[in-house]
């Protein structure tokens, strides 16, 4: 019984010692061996850099240990409960920033990743959160007097392009061989100003929309009383060419009439039809001569 438990042991010792020997690393990982504490390298110097293994089954000491790192891309998002991290702007402004930046470790230089960094997240947060907050506190764009005159907000806003060339500059700069990490892009979300600054440009943009409201209503009013005028001179042009037509038409017609002879006729029949057809006739009496008074007729024949 004594050697079939021995033997027992021995074989269950070889089958731990063979599943110890390998490990599995998974696709978009990478990972590196530490014997010891001591992590390996690909040389025997000191100086030489870590050996760092891709996905898949490799071979290792029993002793030695596995430090899986996830090399996907992943992110860092600067945003609070209240819109984002609070940013002073160069003029003074309290603004709020919602900001990603995407990185991903960096297998040429892991090491600093790994065995430099306590908290490598925390610490690239905190990184990124002050390198927004000085280059927003001295961003002052292509036109730093256009700048004091606008505000920082206006330029920010406008010139965002700019400022995420300058962050993707340091980025690229520092977060390489320093740090370990490879920043893929830094993502500027939104610029939020204070509460009472945009309360100010809402009141100033309804009043644009209310003015420009005012103005197409004021235009459109204007066109219409054009369009109506321009009609009724046309109307008018219209009936008065009729008119004129009409009139040198019964002219030649009484021309005709007066060489033949029969305009008198023709005149007298026309007004016995008016007065037989009107109900009440007016006919204007002459002006007689007023004769002079008594006393002067007296005076005159005396």
């Amino acid at each position: 019984m004594f050697l079939i438990g021995l033997a027992i042991g021995l074989i269950l010792t070889a089958a731990r010692l063979l599943y110890a020997s390998y490990f599995r690393v998974q696709e978009g990982h990478v990972a590196v061996l530490t014997r010891f504490g001591r992590a390996l390298r690909g040389g025997d110097s000191a100086g030489s850099p870590l050996q760092v293994f891709g996905a898949g089954l490799h071979r290792k000491a029993p002793w030695d240990e596995v430090v899986e790192i996830n090399a996907m891309d992943q992110w860092v998002e600067l945003t609070g409960e209240q819109g984002g991290r609070n940013v002073m702007a160069g003029d003074g402004i309290l603004l709020r920033i919602d900001a990603i930046l995407r990185y991903a470790p960096d297998p040429q230089a892991i090491e600093a990743f790994l065995f430099q960094l306590r908290s490598p997240v925390e610490h690239v947060t905190g990184l990124f959160t002050c390198l927004l907050r000085n280059e927003i506190a001295r961003f002052e764009g292509v036109a730093p007097q256009l700048a004091q005159d606008e505000g920082s907000y206006a330029v920010l806003r406008r010139e965002r392009r700019e400022l995420l060339h300058r962050i993707d500059a340091f980025c690229l700069e520092n977060l390489g061989q320093r740090y370990g990490l490879r920043a893929t892009a830094v993502d500027l979300v939104d610029v939020l100003p204070p509460d009472e600054l945009a309360d100010a440009l809402n009141a100033v943009m309804q009043s644009r929309a209310e003015i420009g409201t005012l103005v197409a209503r004021a235009e459109a009013d204007a066109r219409r009383r054009e369009l109506a005028a321009e009609q009724g001179v046309a109307v008018a042009q219209a009936r008065a060419a009729a008119t004129e037509i009409e009139i040198d038409q019964l002219a030649e017609a009484l021309h005709e009439l007066q060489r033949q002879g029969t305009l008198a006729e023709y005149v007298a029949r026309r007004n016995a039809e008016v007065l037989g057809e009107s109900r009440t006739v007016y006919r204007k009496a002459a002006q007689v001569e007023r004769s002079p008074s008594p006393s002067v007729a007296h005076q005159e024949a005396a």
